[in-house]
């Protein structure tokens, strides 16, 4: 009986679906959870089915390219997703030309902080070159991460792990951080948890409202863009 279900199971692992399944399931049950705690940060459902994912791969010896074979429609989902964040902003278009130089301003600082403040933390704590020009690119969408520090000469691989660790970071504890200093203001708040924590945290910011969530994917298309042009030209000052 067991060598028969081993079998169904060798078979089903490399289905394509299976894993898309998954990764659906995984992740309802996950914002199940968060909701029954009410919302609390720390149970941010990205966090909990990445954790629950990493764990299934893990026990079933599943390689990641076997995952992500059938994992790869939800990916394919990325963009078109992103390119719907320009329909919630559009409501807020007034607030937006209102506010365009304080955005241009909070943008470039926001990027560059992000950037320098990474680097220069790493090179206190000993952390090696390569590492520190993997780390650089860490608060922008993955994809775009992972092309700039190729072409810097950092692991692209472990940029994703960085870029995702760092938004789910900035999904647990930005908003609370960000209204402890004072921030009411959800234009603001999005703006400033989508230029931190990309893609991750502004799935959170929308959570917040509309607003936020808008702001936050601003933030998030618009640092990806001035981040692929600063880290080129700063990197070599810092590394």
């Amino acid at each position: 009986m067991e060598t028969r279900v081993e079998a169904i199971w060798v078979y089903l692992s490399q289905t394509p679906l299976l894993w898309l399944t998954m990764t659906l399931l995984v992740y309802q049950g996950a914002y199940w959870l968060y909701r029954r705690t009410n919302m609390m940060p720390i149970f941010n459902p990205v966090l909990l089915a990445v954790i629950a994912l990493v764990g299934i791969l893990t026990l079933t010896e599943t390689s990641y390219t076997t995952y992500f074979e059938g994992a790869q429609f939800v990916h394919f989902l990325l963009g078109p997703a992103t390119v719907a964040l320009a329909v919630p902003l559009y409501l807020y278009v007034g607030k937006l030309k209102e506010m365009a130089w304080a955005i241009g301003i909070g943008l470039v600082v926001g990027s560059v902080v992000a950037i320098v403040s990474a680097v220069l933390i790493g090179r206190f704590l000993g952390i090696s070159d390569v590492i520190l020009l993997s780390l650089a690119p860490k608060s922008v969408t993955t994809p775009i991460a992972m092309g700039i520090s190729e072409k810097i000469g950092g692991l692209p691989s472990l940029t994703a792990v960085l870029v995702i660790m760092t938004g789910i970071l900035g999904a647990v504890v930005g908003r609370g951080f960000l209204q402890w200093i004072g921030i009411r203001d959800r234009s603001v708040l999005g703006f400033a948890i989508g230029l931190a924590s990309h893609g991750i945290g502004t799935a959170r910011a929308f959570q917040v409202d509309d607003e936020a969530g808008a702001f936050s994917g601003l933030a998030m298309g618009l640092n990806a863009v001035v981040t692929a042009l600063l880290v080129p030209l700063i990197i070599g000052w810092l590394v």
